[in-house]
C-alpha cells in the first residue's frame, strides 16, 4: 500500500469516528437531561427537540419481532453489512472520493443506530422538523449522517452519469 492510500483510509476513518462520536454525544445529552414527554421548542414552528425511542429499524419496522429474528434482522445482519461496507470502502481501489465519503457517512450512522439497539434496546431519536406541506418523523444525528451519505452517493452518480454521456457522443465517429 501507498503513503497516499494509508492517508486516505485514515482520513476516512477520522470521519467515522467523529460522526459516531457527534452521534454518541448528542444521544447521551437527550438521554439524560430530555423526558419523553417533553418538547423543546428551538426555532418556533419548525425545528423541535422531542425524544422518542424507536425500537426497531426505520419508521419502527421490526419493533413487533420476537427473538432470535429480532437479534437476527435488528443486530447480527446490520453488524455483518456495516463490516463489509467498511472493508468495501477502505480496501476497493476504484471508488472515487465522493463514493468513499459518502458510503463512509452512512456506515457511521447505521454503526451509532446499532450502538444503541444493541445497548439499549432502542434507538434514540430526538429531531423533529415542521416544513408545514410537510413534516419529518423523528430522526437523530446518525439518521442525518445516513441520508447526507445516500444524498452524496445519488449526487455523484448523477454527475459521473452525465460525464459519461458527454464523453460518448464526443467519441462518435464523424459520418463520412
Amino acid at each position: 500500500m501507498n503513503k497516499k492510500r494509508i492517508l486516505s483510509g485514515l482520513g476516512l476513518v477520522l470521519i467515522l469516528i467523529l460522526n459516531i462520536i457527534v452521534d454518541r454525544v448528542s444521544k447521551i445529552y437527550i438521554r439524560q437531561h430530555v423526558h419523553l414527554t417533553d418538547n423543546i421548542f428551538v426555532i418556533k414552528n419548525f425545528f423541535t427537540i422531542t425524544r422518542a425511542e424507536n425500537t426497531g429499524a426505520f419508521l419502527s419496522l421490526g419493533d413487533s419481532l420476537q427473538n432470535p429474528w429480532r437479534f437476527i434482522l435488528l443486530a447480527l445482519l446490520p453488524c455483518l453489512a456495516l463490516t463489509w461496507g467498511l472493508l468495501y470502502v477502505l480496501l476497493k481501489n476504484n471508488l472515487t472520493r465522493l463514493n468513499q465519503i459518502g458510503i463512509i457517512l452512512i456506515i457511521a450512522g447505521g454503526a451509532g443506530n446499532l450502538w444503541d439497539r444493541i445497548m439499549y434496546g432502542s434507538v434514540t431519536d430526538f429531531m423533529h422538523l415542521n416544513f408545514h406541506i410537510f413534516q419529518t418523523g423523528v430522526f437523530n444525528v446518525a439518521d442525518m449522517s445516513i441520508m447526507a451519505g445516500v444524498g452524496i452517493l445519488i449526487v455523484n452518480a448523477y454527475f459521473r452519469e452525465r460525464e459519461q454521456k458527454r464523453q460518448a457522443a464526443n467519441e462518435k465517429p464523424v459520418a463520412a
